[in-house]
């Protein structure tokens, strides 16, 4: 779902691998278990029965806003000896009578439940219930079910429901959670005549009633989660395209517009579609729906909403016409099996926007959305402002479930990270063979699904990629230091040192780390996995006049602390000895340092037989970050090129680096 109009990202090229030590393959079984761990939620929904079908019969009216009902929906008992069970129907409706396997039984309508006693059913014993009500439907969330108006003076009326997260018992009684999915719904409604009527699969039947209303039938064959069940219905227009996923087979792409915005602009909107359910097709496997069909049905809301087959669209850009569209894979076939996973819906429909736009533009284009999404620090709509974990804590806030740095951004940053650790040809190949893995694909998934999924294409161990980034906070902010030893024979030595400012979950971000090395001679790219806070990498080059650039790609969610745009903070945790810059240098350079209390401070330059060159520093020092300024003559001779040695010592602390004077 959109949760607003926003805009994504995503994408590059060069791929990481990792020692074999960070190598291993989950066993498949694991899934399963992983999965009913997860699943151990207290949600709305009586977990003691399994849903297999929902029939929906409703006859409904604008002006009054009402809703006569007869739903009949067909479960299993899950445990043996089941005396009891409950479905979810909010307290505005009268519940007039109640069916079970065609007999009338009593009941009770209270706490939004409707709660039935005094049955004997066995283990994966099926029955069939069938509800009478009638009332005015609630809405809540970001509108379950809403009666208004579209058009010029608001003279067309429009009815449309988006249950997603808790909204579904506002208008039907249903199990009220997303990990049980019926294996197929009927929808009926009956109304006047003036609607055309939207819902999830084929269109069935309109039936003339001869009393100036239609019954519009639809049906889905396909498993379903309960909150993408929907109905849309005014006086659209329609317009039919086609997407030809073999040479000699087609699929209906049903668009219900209202008539007053119908235009070329939205046929072209509507066409672009096609494009987009090619590239997902090829990047994540066949439409999902292939037997039925996709759609849109513009309503009165300011996002989108992925109703499975039928999204509803309050817009038609491109972004958000992908991202309603990559859900029909990931939250519509696999579904997010509790909402404090809803990333996996999210995050995936968000990486899939900037997938979209590099395939059809080019990689500038989704490395633009990429760096739109990752944003800046701070910033409360993009992936560095998120507060908390991907993995949502409160998932009775559905402001917290939907938070869009968090849900959004940061969930499809992460896949885009993902991209960088695995490489493109092991990243898709997740990503098809999660949308169709057995026991998943039409399914439920949570991240240790995906996880596995992860590492069984790869054969590598990402336990510690997910464990920081779905239930980790924050992102790492770095400090790279580079010096450089000119070698015999045109080489030079390039030292790399990395610390990470702290944070509290995890204490450190373990990446690989990719740096681009430019020298008279080579052009390369060298990836380090960096698995310690402070940690030094050594790599050897042909050629001089070395330049270093960090994650050259933007892989990485990140913050990078160098000389010129000092994080005092960090730098204030310790005594710390930063590396000058520029390095080498000729003719001057800047040495910075930081002093976390008061103490006096040493800093002296030595050459490499360790007589000392010049004193640079020798004072009492108050907490703080400083700098002083070295020229090659500032010691009363000229100093010969080469390389020197500078220290900072302070009571038991003594400090060292190593800087190069050119010629």
């Amino acid at each position: 779902m959109k949760k607003m109009l926003l805009v994504l990202f995503l994408l590059a090229g060069v791929m990481f691998s990792q020692n074999e030590d960070h190598f291993r393959c989950k066993h498949p079984d694991m899934l399963a278990a992983k999965a009913a761990k997860m699943m151990e939620i207290n949600y709305p929904g009586d977990e003691g029965i399994d849903i297999t079908y929902y029939f929906l019969d409703l006859n409904i009216t604008h002006t009054p806003s009402y809703l006569i009902g007869k739903v009949q929906i067909n479960a299993k008992a899950k445990n043996a000896n089941t005396t009891d069970f409950f479905f979810d129907l909010q307290n505005t409706f009268t519940v007039d009578s109640v069916y079970v396997n065609d007999e009338k039984v009593s009941f009770t309508h209270a706490d939004d439940k409707i709660s039935f006693s005094g049955m004997s059913f066995a283990q994966d014993e099926e029955f069939s219930s069938v509800i009478y009500y009638q009332g005015s439907p609630g809405t809540s969330g970001f509108g379950s079910y809403e009666v208004t108006y579209h058009g010029q003076g608001n003279q067309y009326p429009i009815i449309w429901t988006l249950s997603e997260p808790y909204g579904a018992s506002d208008w039907f009684p249903c199990k009220d959670t997303p990990s049980d999915k019926a294996d197929s719904s009927t929808v009926w409604v009956t109304a006047d005549s003036f609607y055309t009527v939207v819902s999830n699969g084929l269109l069935q039947d309109i039936v003339d009633n001869g009393d100036g209303t239609n019954t519009t039938k639809w049906h889905s064959k396909y498993r379903i989660a309960h909150y993408l069940i929907s109905i849309a219905m005014t006086n659209y227009q329609h317009y039919t395209n086609y997407f030809h996923y073999t040479e000699i087979d087609s699929m209906p792409v049903e668009n219900y517009n209202y008539p007053e915005r119908w235009d070329d602009l939205r046929k072209a909107q509507l066409d672009e579609a096609i494009t987009m359910l090619e590239i997902f097709s090829d990047k994540y496997g066949l439409y999902p729906f292939i037997d039925e069909k996709y759609g849109h049905a513009e309503y009165g809301w300011g996002g989108a909403m992925e109703h499975q087959t039928a999204s509803s669209m309050g817009a038609y850009y491109d972004l958000i016409v992908a991202h309603e569209m990559a859900h029909q894979w990931y939250g519509d076939k696999i579904t997010c099996a509790d909402w404090q996973s809803i990333w996996l819906n999210e995050g995936f429909a968000t990486f899939s926007e900037a997938l979209y736009r590099e395939e059809r533009y080019g990689k500038a284009q989704y490395m633009d959305q990429i760096l739109k999404e990752m944003g800046t620090s701070g910033n409360p709509y993009t992936a560095k402002g998120a507060v908390g974990t991907i993995y949502v804590q409160d998932i009775s806030s559905v402001s917290q479930i939907f938070n869009g740095a968090r849900s959004y951004a940061k969930a499809g940053v992460v896949l885009h990270m993902l991209r960088g650790v695995l490489g493109d040809e092991k990243f898709f190949e997740t990503m098809k063979t999660y949308a169709s893995y057995p026991g998943l694909a039409y399914d439920v998934a949570v991240t240790e699904d995906f996880q596995a999924v992860a590492e069984e294409v790869s054969e590598t161990d990402l336990d510690y990629f997910f464990q920081e980034w779905i239930y980790g906070e924050n992102y790492p902010k770095y400090y790279v230091e580079y010096a450089y030893e000119e070698l015999a024979g045109n080489e030079t030595k390039i030292t790399i040192n990395v610390d990470q400012a702290a944070n509290n979950n995890p204490s450190f971000f373990t990446m690989p780390l990719q740096f681009e090395i430019k020298t008279s001679e080579v052009d390369s790219v060298f990836t380090f996995f960096n698995d310690q806070k402070t940690q030094q990498f050594e790599v050897t080059v042909a050629g001089n006049l070395p330049t270093v650039t960090f994650d050259p790609d933007n892989w990485i969610m990140k913050d990078v602390i160098t000389v010129t745009g000092l994080d005092e903070a960090y730098l204030l945790e310790d005594y710390k000895l930063l590396q000058n810059f520029p390095n080498p240098f000729n003719p001057s350079t800047t040495i910075y340092y930081s002093v976390p209390a008061q103490n006096r401070v040493t800093l002296k330059v030595y050459d490499l037989t360790g007589s000392l060159v010049e004193t640079l520093v020798d004072e009492v020092k108050e907490k703080g970050l400083y700098h002083v300024t070295m020229s090659k003559n500032s010691s009363g001779r000229e100093l010969s090129s080469g390389v020197y040695f500078y220290t900072l010592q302070a009571g038991d602390r003594l400090l060292s680096k190593k800087m190069t004077i050119l010629k």
